[in-house]
């Protein structure tokens, strides 16, 4: 199979691309950072720019996986033009192509922040998307345009909604696992919101990318929801990480940042019952996570 990564030099497009390129696939990957990596096509340049869409989609081209996003709230809040620009223009100049070349496949990388907040209740696929952030909605219009293409044109487009992924390679993240992880090897600490007790879920990005596998694989149109199926609060996740650290991870509470959800429960039956499930638990995930930084530094 051919497929073109968006994305592909971020943290789940390297993972992404490794996985795709060692069964065999031939990978190319469209970024505005280079790949880096010899035996793989990579055009540089930015997906609001036709002609980059068009040089990094061929005609043969089999699949497209599209990574590429602005994910950032505070930016999205702060810049919602640009960020539309990307992540909804983007799509669609993508979408637009596969569309003219016959490309049959499309996989995206959404968020469960579409359906905005639901408080404890579990989110499923079935919620009325309701965003609260522009980034959100940006993710839920892209997921319009999937939809109509796939109606309208017959291809077969897959929204993959993911929780917070995390795993080895994550080192220029700024996220709380990647936090924990420069803290236990530096002994310092991090900062946590309110009472630490927001629930999140984690799922480990080797499980991210055979959910990817898997939508490649699909026959149908879909949207699944990608998590490991358990929420777990800030205050658990840090003593986990204490845990398979080894390091008591300082920690110091800090007012609760306007409009941050208290909890985000996803239920990934649907998943499940399309034939994927996640391999890793969250102290396997975060043991593996800690290995990788040590090897690293960070």
């Amino acid at each position: 199979m051919r497929v073109v990564v968006t994305g592909g030099s971020g943290f789940i497009g390297r993972h992404t691309v490794e996985r795709l390129s060692a069964r065999g696939d031939e990978v190319s990957v469209v970024d505005l950072r280079p790949f880096g990596a010899q035996g793989v096509r990579c055009v540089v340049g930015d997906l609001r720019d036709r002609s980059v869409v068009d040089e990094a989609v061929e005609r043969g081209v089999d699949a497209v996986v599209h990574l590429a996003a602005i994910t950032s709230v505070l930016q999205s809040v702060n810049e919602p033009d640009a960020v539309f620009r990307t992540n909804v223009a983007g799509t669609e100049h993508l979408l637009e192509r596969c569309r003219a070349l016959g490309v049959g496949r499309f996989v995206f990388a959404s968020t469960n922040a579409v359906v905005g907040d639901v408080g404890r209740s579990s989110i499923d696929e079935s919620l009325l998307l309701h965003p609260l952030t522009p980034y959100g909605a940006t993710k839920a219009a892209a997921e319009m345009l999937l939809s109509a293409y796939s109606s309208s044109y017959g291809m077969r487009t897959v929204a993959l909604r993911f929780t917070n992924v995390y795993g080895a390679g994550m080192q220029t993240k700024d996220s709380v696992v990647a936090r924990l992880m420069r803290a236990a090897l530096s002994g310092g600490g991090i900062d946590v919101y309110g009472d630490g007790e927001q629930l999140r879920d984690y799922v480990y990005v080797t499980d991210a990318v055979s959910a990817i596998e898997h939508a490649l694989a699909l026959g149908s149109t879909a949207t699944l929801t990608i998590g490991s199926g358990r929420s777990v609060s800030m205050n658990e996740l840090h003593a986990i990480a204490c845990e398979v650290t080894g390091v008591e991870i300082g920690k110091r509470h800090v007012p609760a940042k306007a409009g941050e959800m208290p909890a985000v429960v996803v239920s990934i039956a649907k998943a499940r019952a399309s034939g994927w499930a996640p391999a890793y638990s969250l102290e396997e995930g975060m043991a593996a996570t800690w290995q990788d930084f040590r090897r690293t530094g960070g």
